[in-house]
């Protein structure tokens, strides 16, 4: 493609022809991809009309200074070569698409309908006429993108470009300035405000759709890596969840009349987690690592995990080796999920007064997702049946874990626990209807 950016000067100045003359020709000649640039001398709107409907691609205004003028030129010449374009924008329709929502951001209601013009029937197009009124839009709409007037009221282009960008939410939503400042200043301001393109006001149709696609093809391929990345995680989750549920599984597999425990402690820690305040992600992990808290018990002889009776002082010791046994696989994986589930198979036997085991730790030595599980884990064991002893009733052991509080629970959890006793009442009755189905 060739660019006759420089066509006033030839036709219009030299050769004393008008630009109308010089941009129709190239329809006559054929040279229908030809982009032209008319270089006009006046700004007023009939000017501009007749440069339109003979065929301009676009306008540059004549400087009081010509010596300017030729580098302006080579400018566009050089974007008239990169484009690779023609007048029906027909290149440019591969981009279009009704689900990219494009917001115009403007105060000039002319320019807004021009825009209207140009966009509205390619894509999903939103208005908004300041830079505040634009903030209040991306609170319902996140746009694919924006196209951004400087010179407004109130709120200029530049902060609200620095408002969105500071916004996690379209942190990553391009944003096009679309104005009349010309300048190097003003480009430079713009792209350290955030922005990704700069276009002159009198905006060309090709121009804009040229802009507009290269940034949503370059949102596409965004749009693309971001959902593979979303269904290699979910892949990886839900292999790592049926790793959690097999070890889990493992770990109580010759305790068989705990039924349904490693759920049921799944569902009493989160519950207990989130009263105490932990994120959603830490209560995530702790759901999924709570119910390995056993795993280690698969190294521990049948003989002493059915022993329908109370374990003798060597029986004991074997027995509590499943916590160094279940950290000694889990710790295998340093991803953040089996760290947790490595901490909590050590150290869920420990008390805070120093008493438990292996390692004797005490108060906040613990791992708290350890401190955590250990009340639910007792909490479920009181009031269900093992070989050794009946079910205790839910009020029993409530009291029994109110006992404990300072001595092997940590006062604060305890706090949290109580605070939902009638959340884990619901889920005890939940689990025993579940159980009775099993």
């Amino acid at each position: 493609m060739r660019s006759h950016a420089g066509a006033w000067e030839r036709g219009a100045k030299k050769r004393n022809v008008g630009s109308s003359r010089i941009c129709g020709k190239r329809y006559l000649d054929g040279n229908q991809t030809i982009l032209v640039w008319c270089v006009l001398a006046s700004r007023e709107w009939h000017i501009r009309g007749t440069a339109t409907r003979a065929g301009s691609s676009g306008y540059l205004y004549r400087s009081p200074q010509i010596r300017d003028e030729p580098e302006r030129l080579h400018t566009i010449t050089d974007m008239s070569d990169d484009m690779s374009l023609n007048r029906n924008c027909h290149r440019y329709d591969i981009m279009a698409n009704k689900e990219w929502t494009v917001l115009v951001v403007d105060d000039d209601p002319i320019h807004l309908q021009h825009m209207k013009h140009i966009l509205a029937d390619r894509y999903n197009l939103v208005v908004a006429t300041s830079g505040v009124r634009a903030l209040q839009v991306v609170e319902k709409t996140i746009p694919d993108l924006i196209l951004l007037d400087i010179v407004m009221p109130g709120m200029d282009g530049y902060r609200t470009c620095r408002r969105l960008k500071s916004d996690p939410r379209t942190a990553n939503v391009p944003v096009i300035f679309v104005t009349g400042m010309a300048g190097d200043s003003y480009e430079s301001r713009s792209f350290e405000a955030g922005a990704v393109d700069f276009i002159a006001k009198p905006v060309s149709e090709p121009v804009v759709l040229a802009r507009i696609a290269t940034q949503l093809a370059q949102r596409g391929h965004e749009r693309q890596y971001e959902e593979e990345i979303r269904r290699r995680t979910a892949e990886l989750e839900a292999t790592q969840r049926a790793a959690v549920y097999m070890l889990g599984e493992a770990g109580d597999y010759n305790d068989t009349d705990t039924g349904l425990h490693i759920w049921r402690l799944a569902a009493y820690s989160a519950a207990i987690a989130r009263a105490a305040g932990w994120s959603d992600k830490e209560i995530e992990y702790l759901e999924l690592a709570a119910p390995m808290h056993d795993a280690g018990k698969i190294g521990i002889p049948d003989s002493i995990l059915k022993k329908k009776g109370v374990l003798d002082a060597t029986e004991w010791e074997i027995m509590k080796t499943h916590t160094t046994i279940g950290y000694g696989i889990l710790s295998k994986c340093d991803s953040p999920l089996f760290r947790m589930a490595a901490q909590i198979a050590l150290s869920h036997h420990e008390k805070w007064d120093g008493t438990g085991y292996p390692e004797g730790l005490k108060g906040e030595q613990i791992p708290e997702c350890a401190r955590v599980v250990a009340i639910a884990d007792v909490f479920d064991a009181l009031t269900k049946k093992r070989p050794y002893k009946k079910a205790w009733s839910i009020e029993d052991a409530l009291e029994e874990i109110r006992k404990q509080c300072g001595s092997h629970f940590d006062p604060k959890l305890c706090e949290s626990f109580f605070s939902i006793e009638a959340k884990i009442r619901k889920f005890k009755e939940i689990w025993d209807q579940e159980e009775m189905f099993d």
